[in-house]
């Protein structure tokens, strides 16, 4: 195991390497110039994302579309992998998340946007769509759309499936000794339970849930800060200058570079935000909306919640605590962190991660399905359905550092082509965004 483990972080650093740190913070940067700044929109994406009303074709509401987003970015990677970030980059990583996650605003936006816009209607009058169904209609590229199917079908089983798993796994060995046997089979069932009801299911249930989840967790945050509301200030110093200069070595860590504090920051942001991932516009392209700028805007607001709010609070809050500085990392850091809280914070930390995580487990389902179906058509489904609660089981028993490290793989192997695409196809969406957006259409109904 521990041979596995060396060779899937030597494969993890070659592939998160300078190049797809540049292409990745740079697509973010030159969408965000082209898109004159969509980020100023976000008065109007948050009001459009709560309205739960039919305004067009498709399956769900956009407020179901962006709660089964947001279920599925808003998971561990917001609790463990900002500490995971800490741990291996040091403070100044959560300013490289939280920038990760506003410049990714305009990736997320230009890749939804595309999705709803080349979106299929199945012959049972399902929608489908997402960066493998624009790779083939806009591009003339199937086989590269084919890739990222591929990729996506099994990269799900990574970042959302056996690394969610996992963490809820650990948390309660770890804090109440729960056997981990135990943790999987109750999480299997569960699981079973909603994605074998399909889309509209899973989306009725993370639409009850996220809501929940979230303002239960940041009050939680906003206590722990409050608490040592003297030292936030110095934190928040000691984030921005450690990100562009490192970090050296303070007590037990271990002094990182800057290209580790960047590395670590935009890998980790990406995995919780997902913006250029090109999983959320595959649940985009199943919203019922009048016309492709809307649902893109409301994508948009899903990596704002998940990456420049909930992320920023974990980090500050981790890095506010001084645990970071003893060698902990993953679950037991984010525990150290919020034990300041005593009973409650361990109660708090233990609640967002359940919910969090297997709310991540449900919006990821879906992603992992529609990648297989494109791949082998409608008879594929149930049974991805089925090996998908199987493996909840495998990532619950497996090693930390594995499921971690064959996700950050993945995820890069899925960037790859969809930012093709988003590249490729820029003029396409900076056109319809003119339309729509900057001419006034917005009620407009159209493709």
């Amino acid at each position: 195991m521990i041979g596995l483990e060396n060779i899937l972080k030597d494969i993890g650093d070659i592939v998160w390497g300078v190049p797809m740190v540049v292409l990745l913070f740079g697509t973010h940067l030159y969408l965000t110039f082209r898109l004159k700044f969509i980020q100023r929109y976000i008065g109007t994406m948050i009001k459009i994302s709560f309205k739960r009303k039919k305004e067009g074709k498709g399956d769900i509401s956009q407020f179901g579309a962006l709660a089964t987003e947001l279920a599925s970015t808003i998971g561990t990677g917001n609790i463990i992998g900002v500490s995971t970030a800490i741990a291996a980059g040091g403070p100044g990583a959560v300013l490289w998340m939280w920038l990760t996650g506003v410049f990714g605003m305009s990736t997320k936006y230009a890749q939804s946007l595309l999705s709803v816009k080349y979106r299929v209607t199945k012959e049972d009058g399902s929608m489908a769509g997402g960066p493998m169904y624009v790779l083939e209609r806009a591009l003339n590229m199937k086989w590269l759309g084919m890739i990222f199917a591929g990729c996506t079908a099994i990269a799900a089983f990574g970042i959302g499936n056996m690394v969610q798993s996992n963490a809820i796994t650990s948390m309660l060995a770890e804090n109440f000794e729960v056997p981990p046997i135990f943790t999987g089979i109750v999480l299997a069932v569960l699981t079973g339970a909603v994605v074998l009801g399909g889309i509209k299911f899973i989306a009725k249930v993370c639409e009850r849930l996220i809501p929940f989840m979230a303002i239960f967790y940041l009050l939680g945050c906003t206590a722990l800060l409050l608490i040592k509301i003297d030292t936030v200030p110095d934190t928040l110093t000691l984030i921005f200058k450690s990100a562009f200069s490192g970090q050296a070595a303070v007590g037990g860590f271990i002094g990182v570079t800057m290209k580790e504090v960047v590395r670590f920051g935009i890998a980790r942001g990406l995995f919780s935000n997902e913006s250029g991932l090109g999983s959320a516009p595959i649940v985009a392209a199943a919203a019922q909306t009048k016309n492709p700028v809307r649902q893109a805007l409301v994508c948009s607001s899903g990596t704002f919640w998940d990456t420049v709010v909930v992320c920023a609070f974990t980090g500050t809050v981790i890095v506010n605590s001084g645990q970071w500085i003893l060698g902990y990392d993953g679950a037991a850091l984010t525990s150290a962190a919020f034990a300041d809280l005593a009973v409650a914070g361990k109660l708090i930390l233990t609640i967002g991660l359940l919910t969090f995580a297997f709310s991540t487990i449900l919006g990821w389902s879906y992603y992992g399905e529609k990648a297989a179906e494109y791949l082998f058509g409608s008879r594929i489904v149930m049974t991805y359905r089925w090996i998908w609660v199987a493996v909840v089981m495998v990532g619950a028993l497996s090693s930390l550092q594995i499921v971690w490290s064959f996700a950050d793989i993945a995820n890069a192997m899925m960037a790859i082509p969809n930012l093709i695409s988003v590249l490729l196809l820029t003029g396409i969406v900076v056109k319809t965004t003119d339309h729509y957006l900057w001419k006034g259409n917005l009620e407009e109904e159209g493709d």
